[in-house]
């Protein structure tokens, strides 16, 4: 099968090679000219014979839709556009009639399997009408997995994207508690080994996973994390799982909770942390302590 693929970034151009090594034939589209197969967009879609299957794999927000309006006046009726980005599922409903208008099909694929993906295959979580995910069932079967699992048709436009945003979310909370679990740890006397302590948890337990041996490699290269900052950014699909839960009233205290500490890492001197030790000071006489003056 031919497909082009558009940004060739750390996980577009590990999918390229996956795909070809599968058999499928791929032209690849980036503004960096030293990875793109082509000097132009319009280049790889004349590149394609018709019907065409393009797919996105690009920032989410206003780079996509460039790239979408971008392929509006390139493709014909009956091609087949793919976001593979990590897209808002709102947006998937405004691209899938953006793109529908002119007969061009839209399918919205959650991938995840980041900088790993290459060698042991992307989860993907697929959305659309079933005659445009039938088409590219080829392209996901040579992205996925090997064996039964990591591959799924979701729903209609956005179920794609709506499930990989709760599976993020998800993501958020596990690597949450692995943190606090590991800063408990590593805070006490009586634990010397904490390293240890979380390899030894890699079998036989029910916390064992894919994080936990990440933890594990991690911890191999800076035993106790000495050479890293405590700050972590957030991709903005663990807001959106949370803006969700409220539109559906569905309680997420985990991942709503983990999503905070992110902010909380972003803050050098929290000014919450500064009322509440004034408060504590107030009624209980506790000790504050005084930020010294230059």
């Amino acid at each position: 099968m031919q497909i082009g693929l558009i940004g060739l970034g750390r996980m577009g151009g590990n999918m390229r090679e996956r795909i070809r090594n599968a058999g499928h034939t791929v032209i690849g589209y980036d503004t960096n000219p030293d990875v793109s197969d082509v000097a132009h967009l319009s280049d790889l879609v004349d590149g394609l014979d018709g019907p065409r299957a393009v797919w996105v794999m690009v920032p989410a927000g206003a780079p996509t839709q460039n790239v979408i309006d971008q392929l509006c006046s390139l493709l014909k009726p009956g091609d087949t556009v793919v976001d593979g980005g990590n897209s808002r599922w709102t947006d998937d409903e405004r691209h899938a009639r953006e793109l529908g208008a002119r007969g061009i099909g839209f399918v919205d694929a959650g991938v995840s399997g980041g900088v790993w993906g290459l060698e042991h295959g992307y989860a993907l979580m697929v959305g659309g009408d079933e005659e445009h995910v039938e088409r590219l069932k080829p392209i996901f079967h040579a992205l996925k997995p090997d064996g039964p699992y990591g591959y799924v048709h979701a729903g209609g436009v956005g179920a794609g994207h709506f499930a990989k945003m709760v599976h993020n979310g998800i993501e958020y909370a596990m690597m949450q508690a692995y943190a606090e679990g590991w800063e408990l740890l590593e805070k006490v006397d009586s634990v010397d080994n904490v390293r240890e302590v979380f390899r030894s948890w890699q079998q036989g337990t029910v916390i064992r996973s894919w994080l936990l041996d990440l933890a594990v490699g991690a911890l191999d290269e800076d035993e106790h994390l000495d050479r890293l900052r405590g700050y972590a950014e957030d991709s903005g699909e663990g807001r959106w799982t949370v803006e969700a839960a409220i539109d559906n009233a569905v309680p997420l205290p985990a991942i709503t909770a983990s999503l905070f500490s992110r902010f909380a890492s972003r803050q050098e001197d929290s000014p919450q942390m500064k009322m509440v030790a004034a408060l504590r000071n107030q009624f209980g006489g506790h000790a504050v302590e005084s930020v010294e003056k230059a």
